[in-house]
């Protein structure tokens, strides 16, 4: 019989931390996949998912489900982690590193990393809170609900900033579409 979520959670909280294990297999994936895609390199997201755990098992004993999910509060630990990050390198977000990892091909990173510029490029026209949402949203696949809990937005004000944010990316491509075929019309003309 599998124990549940909030049981192993229980359990943590009473002192027996060997459990906490079954949390970690059960959202390190997520997590690491959520720091990735705020960092873009291996390595430190590596280190900076280490950490989110660490962290989220010394403060096990403050989590409380009255408040929210026990995903939405790890996530929050993640968040910060990676803002602790950047305030330590005196970076923002919004610059890249780029990591050229030995287990993919470099046709394969090249072309990751073009679609990326591409995506950073309209992310990039988009507020800080607006993008941290839309990634939450889109990559992470985090609901409404959960990315309201992890920003401390409501659960609609989340939500508008999602609409928004792909409805302004939708006019961009839409504007850069129309110049590349202004330009490919005038260009037969000559």
């Amino acid at each position: 019989m599998e124990t549940s979520e909030s049981q192993i959670i229980s359990q943590c909280q009473k002192g027996s931390l060997e459990q906490f294990a079954k949390l970690y297999d059960r959202y390190v994936k997520a997590i690491y996949t959520f720091i990735y895609y705020k960092t873009m390199h291996k390595e430190t997201a590596e280190d900076l998912a280490s950490q989110t755990f660490i962290k989220a098992m010394d403060k096990i004993k403050t989590f409380k489900s009255s408040k929210g999910s026990f995903k939405s509060w790890l996530y929050r630990i993640a968040r910060n982690t990676v803002i602790d990050h950047y305030r330590a390198q005196k970076t923002t977000c919004t610059e890249m590193i780029w990591d050229l990892s030995d287990q993919q091909s470099v046709i394969q990173q090249v072309d990751d990393k073009i679609t990326l510029d591409k995506i950073s490029h309209y992310l990039e026209s988009m507020s800080k809170q607006q993008r941290e949402i839309i990634i939450m949203r889109l990559w992470d696949g985090l609901s409404y609900e959960e990315i309201a809990e992890i920003t401390g937005l409501s659960k609609d004000n989340s939500r508008m900033l999602v609409s928004r944010g792909l409805k302004k990316v939708k006019q961009s491509i839409i504007i850069s579409f129309s110049l590349i075929i202004i330009s490919a019309i005038l260009w037969n003309r000559l």
